[in-house]
């Protein structure tokens, strides 16, 4: 296992800290304004934030061509956003509107945009990474030159089909990129409380996966660990595997702060916090370009919002319309 801290010293591909910072704040502040509004009831479906999660699906896109393919899980703001998701499609399907992803019908934890190649996510745990894996199947099979990602929590590796998928993808050295989002919990229960050992990396290289452990959640480390692996995976060394540790700022499902619950200390999430990406880029840009980033994407976030207000719930005929029968 490779173990990944030290400074990124070698550049994402044509990726500044302006559009790092840019997409990191994106993000952040859809998911503030998702808060603001969730009180109101006017979005209809449970949400599950990123905050202090983003760095992940930041890093991990900004080396992905736009014909890649993505999969992740009901926690997918942040990854349907930085692989290009359409905002004001994601608002109006928060909203249950016509105008949304999938006309309103599957909410925020099923989020699709192919034209993005954001393939889906799911609710229900590790269902996507088989998804992943048989895309996966049928790009080597076809001979196309696109790598697929797939992004999951440490709780999804609990799950027997988790073994199941690195062992197919070893054994016919698919063009996979396993992203384990470590934030080290499923719910409230902790790594230590659901396995003797922290030891994901381990797992993975016994399936002769190569893997790669990046503890720091700076965005540019977890981009060059990304080119790397994607790189490897287009020159036809089958599968890889990244775990990269972060922390989940705000509740398992909803708006809300989790500190009443003690299941993790203060201090264990504060350390994030104070490491928090968005900020730092942040300060390393001038204040000028700094305000017209914000400024820019304040009006973005707006007109989205303005967008799923407006848009028409679905007709009540449409209700069964694209279900499997």
């Amino acid at each position: 296992m490779q173990t990944t801290t030290q400074a990124f010293e070698t550049s994402v591909p044509n990726i500044c800290d302006k559009q790092l910072y840019r997409q990191l704040y994106r993000i952040r502040r859809v998911e503030e304004e998702i808060i603001r509004l969730y009180p109101s009831d006017r979005i209809k479906s449970p949400v599950h934030l990123s905050i202090g999660q983003e760095p992940v699906a930041v890093g991990v896109c900004s080396v992905l061509k736009p014909s890649d393919i993505v999969f992740g899980t009901y926690r997918g703001h942040a990854l349907y956003l930085a692989k290009g998701g359409n905002l004001k499609a994601m608002m109006a399907e928060l909203y249950g509107k016509s105008g949304g992803n999938a006309r309103g019908k599957a909410g925020s934890m099923h989020l699709v945009d192919t034209q993005a190649g954001m393939m889906g996510t799911s609710a229900i745990v590790a269902t996507t990474i088989p998804q992943a894996v048989g895309y996966a199947l049928a790009i080597k099979m076809r001979k196309q030159e696109t790598a697929v990602v797939v992004f999951f929590g440490d709780g999804a590796t609990d799950e027997g089909v988790y073994a199941e998928s690195l062992n197919f993808a070893a054994l016919k050295k698919l063009p996979i990129l396993f992203i384990c989002e470590n934030n080290g919990y499923a719910i409230y229960s902790s790594v230590k409380q659901r396995m003797p050992a922290d030891n994901f990396c381990e797992r993975a290289e016994s399936y002769r996966i190569p893997a790669s452990r990046i503890e720091s959640g700076v965005t540019r480390e977890i981009g060059l660990a990304a080119e790397k692996a994607i790189q490897n995976i287009r020159d036809g060394k089958g599968p890889q595997f990244l775990e990269c540790l972060t922390a989940r700022w705000r509740d398992h499902v909803g708006p809300d702060e989790d500190r009443i619950w003690n299941y993790r200390s203060d201090e264990e999430l504060d350390d994030w916090i104070k490491r928090d990406e968005m900020a730092i880029l942040g300060s390393r840009l001038t204040p000028d370009i700094k305000s017209k980033i914000d400024a820019a994407v304040e009006q973005e976030i707006a007109d989205a919002i303005t967008y799923a207000e407006e848009s028409q719930f679905p007709d009540v005929g449409e209700l069964l319309d694209h279900v499997f029968r």
